[in-house]
C-alpha cells in the first residue's frame, strides 16, 4: 500500500469531554472532506473520564448510567463500531485521511496505520505485535457475554506478549477514513466493570480475571508508571516514522470548531443520538 500525501497535521487537543472529543473527530473528517485541511493525526484525552461505546451497541444494555453518574463520569457514542471503552488513564488518538489518501479496505488501512503504533510503541521499549486473527465482535464467549473492547483482539489490534495494549475503530463516510483508538496507559479493572452491566448470574471475579489475561497497559508492559505526555511523544515519533510522514503541529480551525460545537449541541451531546438503540 502507497501513502499518497506524506504532510500531515499534528493535533493536540488536551483533555475533553467524550462528546466534544467524538464532535472534534467528525468535524476534522467533515473538513479534510472539504479539502479545508490536510490529513490529521490528533492526541487527546477525556475529562472527566467517561464510557463510549459503539455505534452499534445500545447504551441502556451495554452501561450502568447510574454508576457513571454516580462517579461523575460522562458518556457517548462513537460515530464508530466496537464494544465499550472506559476512557480514563488512556492516551486516544485519531486519524482523518482521504480515502485516496490511503488506498485499500478496512483491514489493510488499520495494518497501515498500526505501523505508526507499533513504531510508537518501539520508542517506549516495547516490542507490539499485530493479531492475525479476525475476530468477530458481536461473537460472544463461551458464558454469553463479551466484556469490554480489550478482552479480545481483532485483526491487526496491538498485542505486547500476546495481550491487547490498544484498541481501534474506524468508520468511512463521504469518501474519509476516520480512525481512532485507545492505548491504555493503565487501568482499574474493579472500576471498569462497575460500569458495565452484567448479565443476571455473571460472575465479575471470572470476567475481571479473562479480562487481564487479555489486556495490558503500558504500566504493567513496562513496570513503570507511563504519563499522558509521554506517551503522546512516543506515539508521536511513531507515526511520522512508521508511516513516513512529516507531522506539521497546528490547531483546530475556527470553521472546526464552529462544526464542533454544532455536532456537541445536535449530536454527541443529546440523548437523541446516545440513547438511540
Amino acid at each position: 500500500m502507497t501513502l499518497k500525501e506524506t504532510h500531515w497535521r499534528l493535533l493536540d487537543t488536551g483533555h475533553r469531554p467524550g462528546p466534544e472529543n467524538m464532535a472534534i473527530d467528525e468535524a476534522i473528517a467533515i473538513a479534510h472532506g472539504r479539502g479545508e485541511v490536510p490529513p490529521t493525526l490528533r492526541f487527546y484525552g477525556w475529562d472527566p473520564p467517561a464510557v463510549s461505546i459503539g455505534y452499534f451497541q445500545s447504551m441502556r444494555e451495554e452501561v450502568d448510567l447510574d454508576a457513571v453518574r454516580a462517579g461523575g463520569f460522562g458518556y457517548v457514542r462513537r460515530p464508530t463500531g466496537g464494544r465499550l471503552i472506559f476512557h480514563h488513564m488512556e492516551l486516544t488518538y485519531s486519524v482523518v485521511i482521504r480515502e485516496e489518501l490511503l488506498p485499500g479496505g478496512v483491514i489493510e488501512t488499520y495494518r497501515e496505520i498500526a505501523r505508526g503504533l507499533v513504531a510508537g510503541l518501539a520508542a517506549l521499549g516495547l516490542q507490539a505485535e499485530l493479531s492475525g486473527g479476525e475476530r468477530d465482535p458481536r461473537r460472544a464467549d463461551p458464558d454469553g457475554f463479551h466484556t469490554a473492547c480489550f478482552d479480545a483482539a481483532s485483526a491487526y489490534e496491538l498485542q505486547v506478549g500476546g495481550r491487547k495494549v490498544a484498541g481501534s475503530a474506524q468508520t468511512r463516510r463521504d469518501g474519509v477514513i476516520l480512525q481512532h483508538g485507545s492505548i491504555l496507559l493503565d487501568v482499574d479493572v474493579p472500576l471498569l466493570f462497575r460500569l458495565m452491566r452484567l448479565p443476571e448470574g455473571a460472575s465479575p471475579e471470572r470476567l475481571m480475571a479473562r479480562f487481564r489475561a487479555r489486556a495490558t497497559t503500558l504500566r504493567e508492559a513496562l513496570g513503570r508508571p507511563v504519563s499522558w505526555a509521554e506517551a503522546r511523544d512516543a506515539f508521536r515519533a511513531g507515526f511520522s516514522r512508521g508511516l513516513g510522514i512529516t507531522l506539521t503541529p497546528g490547531a483546530l480551525t475556527p470553521a472546526e470548531e464552529k462544526e464542533a460545537r454544532a455536532l456537541v449541541a445536535a449530536k454527541y451531546g443529546c440523548d437523541n443520538w446516545n440513547m438511540r438503540k
